[in-house]
């Protein structure tokens, strides 16, 4: 015959039975020291740790407890832990021991006197394991008619007989009858009755879970508080959420996303009214911290090819009340293998964003970037405009449309003085689902561009294409190692070599492309030994990424790049290939990278090795 089990609370939601008043541990006392003796029967040492990890006592045994009743109020609560514990492994019929002094420390009363230190023994025989034997949801939500609104099913989680009736499972299987609900716009739905009876003269558990889904819930007018110098009618509208849109919790998770890219906002948050309106209408309210307007920051990188680098910027972030941004920002680079400002690379620049431009989605940007560029190759003196918009499909996909142009001038030793003046279009989608995007061990990410233009000096119509991919396999406990890989192609049709602007010709070499090759010296090598850009580009890195403790690690990579003089390769040049090491020391703001790497087939202008620092994974 089939009894209740005793009574059980879980993460704050009460299973069965009585709730029992919890006893505090916050007790400040003259210090108690103890050691304890922790046995678990049976040989499973899965469930021997588990219980370890749970236990206070264990895991504060270095330390002394506060006081006598601090030691008895950790003790007392350890009882409720290891219960916790062997439930979540379906074992509802241990027994649990708790001695402090050679008595059980349930029958103690706090102010005991005990020996300084005490003796603690806990014993713990985990029961058998339990199997469902029946299971049922009452009221349980309909298939749903979009694929969006799709839930996965208990049965999934293990909530069949015949399965390990583990109480972490019941707890998910509650969780999934209600999203369920939820995802059909029932913002209330909730489990109404939860009945789970065990057995155990056969060693099963019988689990029903009824659930309430209320009413179905429609969006009232969101209302906005907190708000300073940004816009509330603005937000409301950056939401997303329509008034009599139907409820659906994917809709707050995707507004919360577009809000926070705004980044204008210390905190901010969704709050659901309580109850749904008589007209079906769920209130909705976004309560929001302003941060300061103003921003400024400055980075710096080195390498020993490169030369060290320094980059300032300024930003407004609501300049007009709707969450506008204005950038200014300006960069020193190219320093350390020359001291004369002649040879230093300069960049300034203004970048402005309007927010929320015909969709929420969609934003308007602009932006004029002046620039000198001193490089092997070249030498480059350029102003550069771009107006267009960009626009977020979803979480992972984003694309963007403008139109772009420039004039600059060029001098190198090959074609010598040339100036450039071009018009056109710029097109891109970037998918990316990596997990971590500067240190990532699992997703994907792929980039391309499609250029199209008209070089008005030359009257050449031309159209430049670019496309990246990256791949990224973590394994071993917590992804600790990592395998990276990185693709990159590209391509020039419609001009020759010699009338095209050498910033439109592809260069391979550097920290982020070829390691151990001098920046932008992989091109086409002509005759006389100098480089030039090329119409064709292939790139491929390969990394192993290892964690060896929480806050060091270490790389192997190889590098591999070709650049063609022809818009589609023929493999005329040379395949340059680089190999190294590196070093990781991991930060909550993402690595800091310490490379080295050799280059195996070294041309002039090349280093017998190079060094590389920067902040997060090359790629």
């Amino acid at each position: 015959m089939a009894t209740p089990a005793q009574a059980f609370e879980l993460f704050g939601i009460k299973l069965w039975g009585s709730k029992k008043v919890d006893e505090s541990e916050d007790v400040i006392g003259e210090p108690q020291h103890y050691s304890v003796d922790f046995t678990v029967s049976g040989d499973n040492e899965d469930i021997a740790t588990k219980l370890k990890n749970t236990s206070g006592l264990w895991k504060d045994r270095e330390k002394p407890a506060s006081g006598v009743s601090g030691l008895l109020a950790k003790a007392r609560g350890d009882y409720r832990r290891l219960l916790a514990a062997l439930y979540s492994e379906g074992r509802y019929g241990g027994t649990i021991s708790i001695k402090v002094g050679g008595q059980e420390a349930a029958d103690l009363p706090p102010d005991a006197t005990l020996p300084d230190p005490v003796a603690v023994s806990v014993s713990v025989d985990p029961g058998p394991t339990f199997m469902f034997g029946q299971t049922a949801i009452i009221n349980r939500a309909p298939p749903p008619v979009e694929r969006k609104d799709e839930v996965k099913q208990p049965e999934d989680e293990g909530f069949v007989p015949g399965q390990i009736a583990k109480s972490g499972v019941i707890l998910q299987s509650e969780r999934l009858a209600v999203e369920a609900w939820r995802q059909q716009g029932h913002a209330k739905a909730k489990i109404a009755d939860r009945r789970v009876e065990a057995a155990h003269d056969d060693n099963t558990v019988d689990a029903t879970l009824t659930v309430d889904p209320g009413r179905k819930a429609y969006y009232a007018p969101v209302e906005v508080q907190g708000t300073e110098r940004i816009d509330p009618k603005f937000l409301a509208w950056m939401t997303g959420l329509e008034p009599g849109q139907e409820y659906d919790p994917d809709d707050l998770d995707r507004a919360s996303k577009r809000l926070g890219r705004l980044d204008v906002f210390r905190a901010m948050r969704f709050q659901e009214g309580d109850e749904i309106g008589n007209d079906g209408l769920l209130p909705i309210s976004l309560i929001v911290q302003e941060r300061l307007p103003r921003r400024f920051g400055v980075g710096g990188s080195y390498s020993t090819v490169d030369g060290a680098g320094i980059e300032a910027y300024w930003l407004h972030r609501n300049l007009f009340g709707k969450a506008e941004r204005l950038r200014l920002e300006a960069k020193v680079a190219g320093m350390g293998a020359s001291l004369d400002p002649g040879d230093f690379t300069y960049r300034v620049g203004a970048i402005f964003t309007k927010p929320g431009v015909y969709t929420p989605d969609t934003d308007f940007v602009a932006s004029l970037i002046g620039d000198r560029e001193v490089l092997e190759p070249y030498t480059r003196t350029s102003i550069n405009a771009e107006v267009g918009f960009t626009h977020i499909f979803t979480d992972e996909l984003s694309g963007r449309a403008a139109i772009a142009g420039g004039v600059s001038r060029f001098d190198d030793d090959v074609f010598g003085r040339r100036d450039f003046a071009n018009v056109g279009l710029v097109g891109g989608l970037i998918y990316d689902s990596r997990d971590n995007k500067v240190d990532a061990t699992e997703g994907y990410y792929f980039e391309t561009t499609l250029e199209p233009f008209y070089e008005i000096k030359y009257g050449n119509a031309v159209a430049r294409f670019t496309a990246e991919g990256r791949a990224y396999y973590g394994f071993g406990e917590d992804n600790r190692i990592v395998a990276a890989g990185r693709v990159k192609i590209g391509s020039l049709v419609g001009s020759p070599i010699s009338e095209a602007a050498p910033d439109k010709l592809f260069f391979a070499g550097g920290g982020g492309s070829v390691r151990g090759y001098a920046y932008r010296n992989i091109g086409v090598v002509l005759p006389d030994g100098n480089v030039i850009g090329g119409r064709s580009l292939i790139e491929g890195s390969a990394e192993l990424r290892a964690r060896v403790t929480s806050s060091i690690g270490v790389v192997g990579f190889v590098d591999a790049g070709y650049v063609g003089a022809d818009s589609f390769p023929k493999f005329q040049e040379d395949l340059r290939v680089g190999t190294g090491v590196g070093l990781r020391y991991l930060t909550g703001l993402g690595p800091i990278r310490l490379d080295a790497a050799v280059p195996l087939n070294r041309h002039d202008g090349d280093p017998s090795v190079a060094f590389y620092v920067g902040i997060g994974q090359a790629f």
